[in-house]
C-alpha cells in the first residue's frame, strides 16, 4: 500500500475505535502517534532493505508479527504507565492496520493474499528485486501506473479517492487532531491542547 492509503485506513480505524471505546474523537497526541505508526514499518524496512541491504526485503523486520506484537505490548504498557492509554491504542491500531493493509493490498490489485511476511524471520522473504532505494521506488511507481491503466486499476483509483475523501471528512469532523502540534513544531501559533478545544 502507498503511505496515504496506510494513513487513511489507519485514521478511519482508530477514529471509529476511539469513539466506540471512549466516546471521544482522537486527540492531538494519539493522532500524531497514529500517523507515525501507520508509516513505521515502511520507514524501518524499506531503507534497511533497499538502501543499506541489511534486510532481505522491504517486508521483513518491522512488518513481522514476531517483532511487532512484542513492540505493541511494550508501547501499551508504557502508555498506561504514563497515564495515556489512548496513545498505546493509537500505536497498535496504526501499526496493525499497516500490516493488515500490506497483506490485503495484493488481493485488491489482482494478486493473492500475502501473509508470509508476517512470520519473518521464521518464514523467508524473497529478496529485494534490485538494489537501490530509488530503483525500488521507481519500480513500484511504474507497476502502479501500469495497474491504473487497466479497468480494475481505474476502479481501484475511484475507490482510493473515495477512501481519502472519507478519511479527510472524518478528520475534519474530529476537529483536525494533530494539526495544532504540526503548527507548533513549524514555529507558528501557540500549541492548542485537547482541553483548549472543549
Amino acid at each position: 500500500m502507498w503511505p496515504w492509503e496506510h494513513l487513511a485506513v489507519g485514521y478511519l480505524a482508530y477514529s471509529g475505535l476511539a469513539r466506540l471505546l471512549t466516546g471521544e474523537a482522537p486527540g492531538d497526541r494519539d493522532a500524531v502517534v497514529l500517523v507515525v505508526a501507520t508509516q513505521l514499518p515502511d520507514l524501518v524496512d524499506k531503507p534497511l532493505a533497499w538502501w543499506l541491504a541489511v534486510l532481505p526485503s522491504g517486508l521483513s523486520l518491522a512488518h513481522s508479527l514476531v517483532v511487532g506484537l512484542p513492540v505493541c505490548l511494550l508501547v501499551v504498557a508504557l502508555a498506561r504507565r504514563l497515564g495515556d492509554s489512548r496513545v498505546g491504542l493509537a500505536y497498535c491500531v496504526g501499526y496493525g492496520s499497516h500490516l493488515a493493509g500490506d497483506a490485503v493490498y495484493p488481493l485488491l490489485t489482482g494478486g493473492h493474499l500475502r501473509l508470509s511476511f508476517l512470520a519473518w524471520p521464521l518464514v523467508d522473504q524473497p529478496p529485494t528485486r534490485a538494489p537501490g532505494f530509488l530503483t525500488q521506488v521507481f519500480y513500484f511507481l511504474g507497476e502502479f501506473r501500469a495497474f491504473l491503466g487497466t479497468p480494475r486499476g481505474r476502479l481501484y483509483a475511484l475507490v482510493e479517492v473515495g477512501l481519502l475523501v472519507v478519511a479527510l471528512a472524518v478528520w475534519v469532523s474530529d476537529g483536525y487532531p494533530g494539526l495544532s502540534d504540526l503548527r507548533y513544531l513549524a514555529g507558528g501559533t501557540r500549541r492548542l491542547t485537547d482541553r483548549d478545544r472543549q
